[in-house]
């Protein structure tokens, strides 16, 4: 059993690739996905998938129940153990053009074990994150609908029928989430269609989505209130609740803000001259929305004081107050409304090429590594990511939808950080069109951060992620080993 979990696939140095010409990835398996993607389209896919979740939805709750205005400084945080672990995704991204991601870099590394591991934490981010921004994009939907139009829609099919109460469920009086449910479908069905569709419709939503960032920030400057800053850092209450204990708390929160560039990294097998292209679009995605984070968290808490952001729209309930600005309101709501489909597109486009990946390793059943004869899209794990994923948003709330994402999140960080250095050091030889700078000091600082800020929510969050582990364990070792195409070669 030890040799299954420690046997890693065979790393070859990775060939020239344009576009469309089918192409073997260093990892196998890569021949039949399209080659069509330019740095500018990773770019904006990144952006997408960043810029969203974070402003529109994550930045209040995080606000107001833990870190107060030094959400800013939460962001910095984040941003910081992102960034290095962005700069080893970028290694291995122009080393390894292939469409696994952070478990593809396992499997060459550390073993099939820890990539199963891995790529089963994938699937609790992406699952989890696309129907959580679904569900908040349905919140600035209905506000849309009700406030800026005037027509009324029944609060039943507005919200999830179950609420948490922090130690249980328990009836909301609600039906479903409607709105959720209908925009995780026709994200789906856009995915299904085919991937260079996806990023086109991306890169309109996302030139939407940055003008309004701009209004609000160039408008609402004006009517900020430096003394919603302070206390800068509310004293601390509770473990976790304010203080700098609440700051890092917060910090692995909005940790779900930038899972952008690793959803880039899963386009790596469509991507035109990835050893070039895969770094501008992981690095160059990151680099823009930390700043643009940082400026809106400082407008956002100036407007109104923190404790009234805890909510699924919290720009638009910061508007509410100024009725001067009710323009902007309704052009944040448009934006957002775009803005949060960029980002249920990203994650509902690559949860499906992890399962491609995933499949084609003999570790999850073939139907899920199938592709598209005419779109050339994994379309049978897009249609079973949008049916679960659709059923989430519908069914479960926001609160605890976003507090999981992040777990998976920052596991697949920090093993992508030891696994640069464990590759530099058992495979030498292998051309590196990019190289993480000073990679002993980078690499386990990257992996020390993203583990720190990962046990910030393990302890509240451990039942839960123990138990999907469990699960998964159970699927590897009844299916996986067994069917391992390595297994199979040995």
């Amino acid at each position: 059993m030890l040799k299954s979990l420690l046997r890693v696939k065979p790393v070859e140095p990775a060939g020239h690739v344009d576009a469309g010409e089918p192409f073997e990835g260093s990892l196998e398996g890569e021949a039949t996905l399209k080659r069509t993607l330019t740095a500018r389209h990773l770019v904006m896919l990144g952006i997408g998938a960043v810029i969203g979740a974070g402003i529109f939805v994550m930045t209040g709750q995080a606000a107001a129940n833990h870190a107060g205005p030094a959400v800013m400084l939460s962001f910095v945080i984040a941003g910081f153990a992102c960034a290095l672990a962005g700069l080893c995704y970028a290694e291995f991204a122009a080393m390894m053009p292939v469409s696994g991601s952070a478990y593809s870099y396992s499997y060459a590394t550390l073993g099939e074990g820890m990539a199963w591991f891995i790529g089963w934490c994938l699937v609790l981010e992406y699952l989890f994150a696309g129907s959580s921004v679904a569900v908040g994009w349905s919140a600035y939907l209905v506000s849309f609908i009700t406030t800026t139009l005037g027509l009324p829609f029944p609060a039943e099919l507005a919200n999830a029928p179950l609420d948490w109460t922090g130690h249980a469920f328990i009836a909301s009086g609600a039906i479903i989430n409607l709105p959720a449910v209908l925009i995780v479908a026709a994200v789906s069905a856009l995915c299904y269609v085919g991937i260079t569709q996806s990023a086109f419709v991306n890169g309109i939503v996302v030139a939407i989505k940055v003008v309004v960032i701009c209004l609000f920030v160039a408008f609402a400057w004006s009517y900020v209130n430096p003394a919603n800053w302070h206390p800068f850092i509310p004293e601390n209450t509770a473990p976790g609740v304010f203080g700098w204990s609440g700051v890092f708390r917060a910090a692995s929160i909005v940790f779900f803000a930038y899972i952008g560039f690793d959803a880039v990294s899963t386009s790596a097998g469509e991507t035109k001259d990835p050893q070039r292209n895969m770094p501008i679009g992981i690095l160059g995605s990151l680099a823009v929305c930390t700043v643009i984070y940082i400026i809106v968290c400082a407008v956002l808490t100036g407007l109104l004081p923190y404790t009234q952001l805890g909510t699924a729209k919290p720009v638009a309930t910061a508007l509410e107050s100024y009725p001067q600005l009710a323009w902007l309101k309704t052009a944040v709501e448009i934006g957002a409304i775009a803005g949060l489909s960029s980002v249920v597109l990203v994650m509902l486009m690559a949860q499906p090429r992890i399962f491609y990946t995933m499949s084609r390793d003999g570790l999850l059943p073939p139907l899920l590594g199938r592709v598209h004869k005419r779109f050339h899209t994994p379309y049978v794990g897009t249609i079973i990511v949008g049916v679960v994923a659709a059923s989430l948003a519908g069914l479960i709330p926001l609160k605890v939808l976003g507090e999981l994402v992040s777990m998976g999140t920052l596991l697949a960080f920090a093993t992508v950080c030891v696994g640069v250095l464990v590759l530099r050091y058992t495979r030498p030889e292998l051309p590196r069109p990019f190289r993480v700078p000073l990679a002993i000091v980078v690499c386990p600082l990257g992996a020390l951060a993203c583990v720190a800020l990962f046990l910030q929510a393990f302890q509240e969050h451990w039942k839960v992620f123990v138990g999907w582990t469990l699960i998964g364990l159970c699927i590897y070792f009844f299916y996986g080993m067994r069917n391992s195409r390595l297994a199979k070669q040995a």
